[in-house]
C-alpha cells in the first residue's frame, strides 16, 4: 500500500486531513515524517498557483504521492480579501498572537458593513501529485463553504484556524469555531475538496 504525503506545517490543517483520510489504505504521513523542514515560496497569484507550488516542492524531495492545499477566506464587502494572502494578510512578520489579530482585524474592517452584505467564503484549492508507471501526474480540485461574517469575534481563537472565529455558518447561526473538529471538518472546504479527490487517492493508495 501507498502512503500519502500531507504537505503542510499547519498542525490544525494535519489534524483535520488525518479526520478526513482516516479511511484510506496505507494511511497518511506528516513532513515531520519524511524530515522536509523546506519550504517554498508561496508567491502565487491564485489559491491553486499556490497550491501546486506546494505539492510540486514537496513531491520532488520526498519522491512519494503528495497533497497540499492553499486556502483562506473571502470576503465580499472587502473584494474578496484576505484571499490568497490570508495567511499574511498582516505582514509578513507575525503578531504576537496572530490568529488573533487576523480574526479581529476582519470585523474592524467590516464595521458598519450591513447583515445583507456581510457574505464570505472559506475556500481550498487541493494538488495532487504522484507518480505510477504512467509518470508523473497531477490534479487539482477547489472548494468552498459559504457563510457570513459575524460582528465580533469568537472567544476562541483556534491555533492555525483563525477565520473560523469570524465566520458564521447562515444554516443554523454558529460560528464555525464553535463545531468540534469532527463536525468541522466534516462541514471544511477541505472535505469537498478531499472528496473530489477520493477516487484517485483510493487509486494511488493501492499501488504497490
Amino acid at each position: 500500500m501507498t502512503r500519502l504525503l500531507i504537505a503542510t506545517t499547519n498542525s490544525a490543517k494535519l489534524a483535520e486531513y488525518r479526520l478526513l483520510l482516516a479511511d484510506l489504505d496505507g494511511g497518511v504521513l506528516s513532513l515531520a515524517d519524511v524530515g522536509i523542514s523546506e519550504a517554498p515560496a508561496e508567491d502565487g497569484a491564485t489559491f491553486a498557483d499556490n497550491a501546486f507550488i506546494k505539492a510540486r516542492f514537496y513531491f520532488d524531495r520526498a519522491q512519494i504521492p503528495t497533497l497540499a492545499d492553499d486556502g483562506g477566506l473571502e470576503v465580499d464587502a472587502l473584494g474578496g480579501e484576505p484571499g490568497v494572502r490570508s495567511h499574511r494578510w498582516l505582514g509578513d512578520a507575525p503578531a504576537a498572537d496572530h490568529d488573533r489579530a487576523l480574526a479581529t482585524e476582519v470585523i474592524r474592517r467590516m464595521d458598519g458593513v450591513p447583515a445583507a452584505k456581510r457574505t464570505a467564503r472559506m475556500r481550498a484549492a487541493a494538488a495532487l501529485v504522484w507518480r505510477n508507471a504512467g509518470g508523473i501526474h497531477e490534479q487539482i480540485v477547489e472548494a468552498a463553504l459559504e457563510g457570513i461574517i459575524a460582528d465580533a469575534v469568537f472567544p476562541i481563537v483556534q491555533p492555525g484556524f483563525p477565520y473560523r472565529a469570524v465566520f458564521i455558518l447562515p444554516d443554523d447561526g454558529r460560528y464555525l469555531a464553535e463545531l468540534d473538529e469532527n463536525e468541522a471538518a466534516a462541514l471544511s472546504q477541505r472535505h469537498a475538496a478531499v472528496e473530489k479527490l477520493r477516487v484517485t487517492l483510493r487509486q494511488i493508495a493501492r499501488q504497490d
